[in-house]
Protein backbone atom coordinates (compact mmCIF):
# COMPACT_ATOMS: atom_id res chain seq x y z
CA UNK A 1 0.00 0.00 0.00
CA UNK A 2 1.33 3.41 -0.95
CA UNK A 3 1.84 6.03 1.65
CA UNK A 4 0.63 9.59 1.22
CA UNK A 5 4.15 10.87 0.63
CA UNK A 6 4.78 8.46 -2.25
CA UNK A 7 1.51 9.46 -3.91
CA UNK A 8 2.32 13.13 -3.42
CA UNK A 9 5.78 12.60 -4.95
CA UNK A 10 4.22 10.91 -8.00
CA UNK A 11 1.81 13.81 -8.47
CA UNK A 12 4.62 16.36 -8.21
CA UNK A 13 6.75 14.46 -10.75
CA UNK A 14 3.79 14.12 -13.13
CA UNK A 15 3.02 17.83 -12.80
CA UNK A 16 6.65 18.75 -13.48
CA UNK A 17 6.75 16.50 -16.55
CA UNK A 18 3.56 18.04 -17.95
CA UNK A 19 4.78 21.57 -17.18
CA UNK A 20 8.03 20.88 -19.02
CA UNK A 21 6.15 19.74 -22.11
CA UNK A 22 3.78 22.73 -21.96
CA UNK A 23 6.67 25.17 -21.60
CA UNK A 24 8.29 23.76 -24.75
CA UNK A 25 5.39 25.35 -26.68
CA UNK A 26 5.29 28.82 -25.14
CA UNK A 27 4.03 30.47 -28.31
CA UNK A 28 0.72 28.57 -28.29
CA UNK A 29 -2.44 28.97 -26.23
CA UNK A 30 -2.88 26.59 -23.28
CA UNK A 31 -5.94 24.49 -22.60
CA UNK A 32 -5.85 24.14 -18.81
CA UNK A 33 -7.99 21.47 -17.12
CA UNK A 34 -9.05 21.22 -13.50
CA UNK A 35 -10.99 18.22 -12.23
CA UNK A 36 -12.91 18.22 -8.96
CA UNK A 37 -14.97 15.39 -7.51
CA UNK A 38 -18.21 16.60 -9.10
CA UNK A 39 -17.24 18.85 -12.01
CA UNK A 40 -14.54 19.52 -14.56
CA UNK A 41 -13.35 22.93 -15.69
CA UNK A 42 -11.48 24.03 -18.83
CA UNK A 43 -9.85 27.36 -19.63
CA UNK A 44 -7.95 28.67 -22.62
CA UNK A 45 -5.05 30.84 -21.46
CA UNK A 46 -2.91 33.06 -23.69
CA UNK A 47 0.85 33.57 -23.59
CA UNK A 48 0.64 36.32 -20.96
CA UNK A 49 -1.47 34.20 -18.59
CA UNK A 50 -4.82 35.88 -19.32
CA UNK A 51 -7.93 33.73 -19.56
CA UNK A 52 -9.48 33.91 -23.02
CA UNK A 53 -12.40 31.48 -22.54
CA UNK A 54 -13.64 29.22 -19.78
CA UNK A 55 -16.23 26.46 -19.44
CA UNK A 56 -17.37 24.29 -16.56
CA UNK A 57 -19.40 21.10 -16.56
CA UNK A 58 -22.06 22.52 -14.25
CA UNK A 59 -23.07 24.94 -17.05
CA UNK A 60 -23.20 22.28 -19.77
CA UNK A 61 -26.38 20.42 -20.64
CA UNK A 62 -25.93 16.79 -21.66
CA UNK A 63 -27.60 16.12 -25.00
CA UNK A 64 -27.63 12.33 -24.82
CA UNK A 65 -29.66 10.04 -22.57
CA UNK A 66 -26.79 9.12 -20.25
CA UNK A 67 -25.68 11.93 -17.97
CA UNK A 68 -22.57 10.60 -16.28
CA UNK A 69 -19.42 12.54 -15.45
CA UNK A 70 -17.56 11.30 -18.52
CA UNK A 71 -20.38 12.38 -20.82
CA UNK A 72 -20.42 15.82 -19.21
CA UNK A 73 -16.64 16.04 -19.59
CA UNK A 74 -16.88 15.20 -23.29
CA UNK A 75 -19.53 17.89 -23.79
CA UNK A 76 -17.40 20.37 -21.82
CA UNK A 77 -14.54 19.69 -24.22
CA UNK A 78 -16.82 20.33 -27.18
CA UNK A 79 -18.03 23.59 -25.60
CA UNK A 80 -14.49 24.91 -25.00
CA UNK A 81 -13.64 24.04 -28.62
CA UNK A 82 -16.62 26.07 -29.83
CA UNK A 83 -15.56 29.05 -27.72
CA UNK A 84 -12.03 28.72 -29.07
CA UNK A 85 -13.30 28.74 -32.65
CA UNK A 86 -15.22 31.95 -31.91
CA UNK A 87 -11.90 33.53 -30.84
CA UNK A 88 -10.09 32.10 -33.93
CA UNK A 89 -7.98 29.67 -31.89
CA UNK A 90 -7.28 26.33 -33.54
CA UNK A 91 -4.09 25.00 -31.88
CA UNK A 92 -3.52 24.67 -28.14
CA UNK A 93 -1.24 22.88 -25.71
CA UNK A 94 -3.07 20.55 -23.33
CA UNK A 95 -2.14 21.33 -19.72
CA UNK A 96 -3.62 18.74 -17.37
CA UNK A 97 -1.46 19.57 -14.37
CA UNK A 98 -1.02 16.60 -12.06
CA UNK A 99 -4.13 14.78 -13.32
CA UNK A 100 -3.67 11.50 -15.17
CA UNK A 101 -4.67 11.40 -18.82
CA UNK A 102 -7.44 8.98 -17.99
CA UNK A 103 -11.21 8.98 -17.55
CA UNK A 104 -12.78 12.44 -17.40
CA UNK A 105 -9.62 14.31 -18.41
CA UNK A 106 -9.26 12.11 -21.49
CA UNK A 107 -12.97 12.56 -22.30
CA UNK A 108 -12.56 16.35 -22.18
CA UNK A 109 -9.55 16.15 -24.49
CA UNK A 110 -11.45 13.89 -26.91
CA UNK A 111 -14.39 16.31 -26.90
CA UNK A 112 -12.09 19.25 -27.62
CA UNK A 113 -10.47 17.34 -30.49
CA UNK A 114 -13.90 16.39 -31.78
CA UNK A 115 -14.85 20.08 -31.63
CA UNK A 116 -11.91 21.04 -33.85
CA UNK A 117 -9.00 21.90 -31.53
CA UNK A 118 -5.56 20.55 -32.38
CA UNK A 119 -3.16 19.57 -29.61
Amino acid sequence: METKNKRKDKNIRRSARVSYKVNQNRDRYKLYVYRSNKHIYAQIIDIDGNTIAGVSSNNIESTEIKKGKIDKSFNTGKAIALKAKEKNISEVVFNRGSFKYHGRVKALADGARNGGLKF
